[in-house]
């Protein structure tokens, strides 16, 4: 019987793959055309690409505390502020403190904002949703596997500042 070695067990390929190149092009080009598409489509509407992803998170998620905004837009609390901030001056949403705590704030749409959110259809997460529907089952969860992979290395290398942080391991 013949024994498999696991690919974390291998020695990193010292040659570039070509895969490797054509991956993270692809990511690059799903990225950069989503933004394209994004302020394309927020532009229409007076808004900027973040202000319309806020929009259509609070339309989805309704209300939103201003910490659980900024980690699903992936942004520093600071940063989303000042996009509330433009956003409450606008009237497309409001905050409210909590009332078990003071120190959270929650971001929900006004009337406004829930009028401007059911205009605006979302182009690249619909483009992106049908590209994935067509995958089976085990295609998604391997894609789902392999991206929070990608993403826990991306954390863990900008969280160390490391340069040369190892590679993801296998799971």
């Amino acid at each position: 019987m013949r024994n498999i070695v696991p690919p974390s067990a291998l020695p990193p390929d010292p040659e570039p793959r070509p895969e490797i190149d054509s991956i993270v092009e692809t990511i690059i080009y799903l990225y950069t055309e989503s933004r394209r598409l994004t302020k394309g489509l927020a532009s229409q509407f007076g808004l900027t690409g973040p202000q319309l992803t806020v929009i259509k998170l609070l339309e989805t998620f309704e209300n939103l505390s201003l910490s659980s905004l900024s980690e699903r837009i992936r942004a520093q609390n600071s940063t989303v502020t000042g996009i509330i901030d433009r956003m409450e001056r606008e009237g497309l949403v409001r905050r409210d403190r909590s009332t078990a705590d003071r120190r959270v704030v929650h971001i929900s749409l006004s009337e406004k904002g829930q009028k401007l959110a059911k205009q605006i259809q979302v182009e690249p997460m619909e483009i992106f949703r049908g590209a994935l529907v067509g995958l089976s089952h085990a295609d998604l969860r391997d894609l789902l596997r392999i991206m929070n992979k990608l993403q826990r290395y991306v954390r863990t290398h900008i969280a160390d500042g490391a340069m040369d942080a190892a590679p993801p391991e296998d799971t």
